[in-house]
């Protein structure tokens, strides 16, 4: 094999250094006590496109608030839950106390409240006014604002909300039109390992999202609480509702559980179903657990509809192996004051379910059970069959994950009810070379495919 010459040798080393440069990697920006910014907007302001934001949960950040149109910044608490608490000031553009336009962004590991705006300007503030393409959302904590989350894609039917590990408590501003969490028509919408409680008057999940996922999720109001429709799918769309704990007060301001295609199927929208191995709770004792007014058939399997009240406002539904209490019996709960509903030895939930099967090209069946607060176990089927409800007895389960915080990687994301892949934040490698350039180049596949190109020209030239 014939060495390098001198000529070639240089080619390499240079090429080598633009490899370097060319995999630079974001900045990170960080706010803080004795950091380089002393409030979130001010490094937002200043970051580049890519760019991350470090906020130090030590420092203040009272009233501080922002809009951005930077693409592609994630801005998270580190150690610890980093608060931003904007009562009494004005939200940027009187919408958000993050107002984003960017096609994509990421927050993680924050706590936001306070955000509220004027009746005449609407009276829907909210803790993120998303108007981008795709935003994720990761431990965060939303409480007291007019809305938690308000978002309405910058293209209808276009881009992904994506919201794991938070916590929605007391938003809305008491009209009934603002929410815990409002989600636009969006073409994606994943709620995942999350708490939605004790809404304001308004609904605690609300999806207007062409597909939309819920999945292993507690959506409870709980004792005197005032909320709506606990998950409100007004336009329909393809929607699989699976492993949630959801729960409606006494004191509710509607009388359904889960609506769905209330508002009508506007063009461009299926209308698909799928409520799969929940454990529904009906404190009210009257009312509707599914409250369908689409044409198309819902199917319900392996669910627990327990309290009270209709099953389902549509006779056409396809209803597989539920069990509904307390007609059937008693599920035998192991503690139904504190919501815990996993199932206690014995219940006649336990072994009866059905293989759901698949929906829409999804796998129906449930990989994960809701951990409290605000994670996830991994769920196996423990006996004979598949246990009815959101828990199954006797789960062997795996590690408990609360969404990695701390974690660098946003922890696991698994987005299609168990059976994908975990995105798990990429890996980075390279050359030891200095990494805190803004730029971006092409990424080191490129230019190694370039490097190779290069030299067997070089080595092709010196052979002529």
């Amino acid at each position: 094999m014939k060495r390098l010459t001198i000529a070639s040798a240089s080619l390499l080393s240079t090429l080598t250094a633009l490899l370097c440069a060319g995999s630079a990697h974001a900045a990170t920006l960080q706010v803080g006590p004795g950091k380089t910014y002393t409030k979130p907007c001010a490094a937002i302001a200043a970051a580049a496109a890519g760019d991350i934001i470090e906020i130090d949960a030590s420092g203040t950040y009272t009233g501080d608030t922002c809009a951005w149109s930077t693409d592609n910044l994630t801005v998270r608490g580190v150690n610890g839950r980093a608060k931003i608490d904007i009562t009494g000031t004005t939200p940027a553009q009187q919408k958000g106390l993050f107002t984003i336009s960017a096609s994509n962004a990421t927050i993680e590991n924050l706590e936001l409240s306070g955000a509220a705006i004027s009746v005449a300007a609407g009276n829907n503030g909210a803790g993120i006014r998303h108007q981008g393409l795709n935003l994720t959302v990761r431990g965060c904590y939303f409480h007291d604002n007019q809305n938690g989350i308000l978002g309405a894609p910058s293209t209808a039917g276009m881009g992904q909300v994506l919201i794991e590990y938070s916590e929605f408590a007391k938003n809305g501003a008491g009209d009934g039109y603002s929410h815990n969490m409002y989600i636009g028509n969006y073409a994606k919408f994943i709620l995942q390992h999350s708490y939605s409680h004790r809404g304001n008057v308004g609904h605690l999940v609300k999806t207007r999202a062409y597909a939309s996922h819920i999945l292993y999720n507690r959506i409870t109001d709980e004792p005197s609480g005032t909320a709506s429709y606990e998950v409100d799918i007004p336009n329909a769309g393809t929607a699989y509702v699976i492993g949630n704990i959801i729960e409606q007060a006494a004191t509710t301001q509607n009388p359904s559980l889960l609506a769905y295609g209330e508002e009508g199927v506007p063009a461009g929208y299926d209308n698909r179903l799928f409520v799969v191995n929940n454990t529904f709770i009906n404190t009210k004792g009257s009312g509707t657990f599914v409250n369908n007014t689409t044409t198309m058939a819902g199917v319900l399997t392996n669910n627990i509809f327990y309290g009270g009240g209709t099953v389902s406002s549509q006779s056409s539904a396809v209803q597989t192996t539920n069990f509904v209490a307390p007609s059937m019996g008693d599920p035998k709960f192991v503690n139904l004051g504190s919501f815990d509903v996993h199932l206690s030895t014995g219940s006649p939930c336990a072994d009866k379910g059905s293989d759901p099967g698949q929906g829409s090209g999804m796998s129906l069946v449930p990989g994960f059970e809701y951990v409290h607060p605000v994670s996830r176990t991994v769920r196996t089927t423990a006996g004979s069959a598949i246990d009815i409800g959101a828990y199954e007895l006797g789960n062997l389960g795996g590690v408990t994950k609360d969404g990695g915080f701390s974690d660098t990687d946003g922890g696991t994301s698994d987005t299609d009810g168990g059976s994908g892949t975990p995105q798990d934040g990429g890996t980075a490698e390279g050359c030891s070379c200095d990494l805190s350039s803004h730029k971006r180049s092409p990424g080191p596949l490129a230019w190694m495919t370039l490097i190779g190109a290069l030299l067997v020209l070089s080595l092709r030239r010196r052979r002529a």
